[in-house]
């Protein structure tokens, strides 16, 4: 029996999200494995140009709820919005990427629609006919084999970088107004604005390269070398645990389950052992280029280069050769 998959999207300043591409990507993935029909979703206001950019695509159709009341994200709002459409139509899967937002709001909406609830998948397989989904346990350290039991809607989060959005098949899809019906209380909070918490922080996950550091650094006084090349390679500096624990970089340049979830096009892993907790914040990386003395550290099973040696000879090295190539 065709199926029906959703995939809603965020946005945000008139972009979209990266990993609304990559919940479109496991959709059409879905539905070549399961055989369906894909619909993509859009909440806000004045979002014409977004709701064009993702019907470009292969989907049945591109529903758009465009709304004043949409304007600003609230959870209440998006509740308001979805969840009568989803108790009528009863599609069989909703992909959503698993961000903070959707963390504040999926599962009130599981709720309020009667649908089943999966957070922070990483893959599915088929096994005799049923869909068998993959989700992180104990700190990324096992991967836990969940099927769904009983009947309608299964609301489903997916993981930064769990699906590549390189595979996304063009398309021309209708764009179809998605009519909701607000009220003045369901938001149930007024936005004043939004700013970036800490300030300054770096955002990780809009790098495209990103060069990283382990405690094979050394310490903070030897990380000019590799600023060095981070900055010929237009680069962002990363760090494992153990580096953010020594204070030789600052908290917000954190990648693994306790930071931030990376995919890059570029990771350089520098002096990296390649811990389960680091790994699940970057294994989604286009091409993962690793540096480390030991040959036997479980960075290189993940890499596509590797190299065994010294990060302090590979990386002055390194710089030498880009820098003579540029000039």
């Amino acid at each position: 029996m065709s199926r029906r998959i959703w995939a809603v999207l965020q946005h945000r300043d008139g972009k979209l999200h990266r990993m609304s591409w990559e919940a479109v990507a496991a959709a059409q993935e879905l539905a070549g494995r399961l055989g369906g029909r894909v619909e993509a979703f859009l909440l806000g206001n004045g979002i014409e140009a977004l709701a064009r950019e993702v019907a470009a695509h292969e989907l049945a159709a591109v529903r758009v709820a465009d709304d004043p009341a949409l304007a600003d994200y609230t959870p209440g709002g998006y509740v308001a919005a979805l969840a009568p459409v989803l108790r009528a139509e009863q599609p069989d899967l909703v992909l959503f990427p698993h961000t903070y937002q959707s963390v504040e709001y999926v599962a009130r909406l599981a709720q309020a629609s009667g649908a089943g609830l999966l957070p922070e998948a990483v893959g599915f397989e088929l096994v005799d006919e049923q869909l068998i989904w993959k989700r992180p346990i104990f700190g990324g350290k096992l991967h836990a084999r969940v099927r769904a039991k009983g009947a309608g809607p299964l609301l489903v989060s997916l993981q930064s970088a769990a699906f590549s959005a390189d595979g996304l098949r063009a398309g021309a899809a209708p764009v179809q107004k998605l009519a909701v019906e607000i009220g003045a209380d369901d938001a149930g909070r007024e936005i004043l604005g939004v700013e970036q918490a800490g300030g300054e922080q770096v955002d990780l996950t809009k790098a495209d390269v990103i060069v990283a550091v382990g405690r094979g650094v050394g310490g903070a006084d030897k990380m000019a070398p590799i600023e060095e090349l981070a900055a010929l390679l237009g680069a962002e500096l990363g760090a494992s645990r153990p580096v953010i624990d020594s204070g030789w970089l600052p908290r917000d340049r954190q990648i693994g389950s306790s930071g931030q979830t990376v995919a890059p096009k570029l990771y350089l892993a520098l002096g990296i052992s390649g811990a389960i907790q680091h790994l699940v914040g970057m294994k989604g990386s286009s091409v993962i280029v690793a540096v480390n003395k030991d040959g036997g550290a479980p960075i290189f099973k993940v890499a596509n280069y590797g190299v065994v040696g010294d990060l302090h000879e590979v990386v002055p090295a390194l710089v030498q050769a880009i820098g003579e190539l540029r000039s």
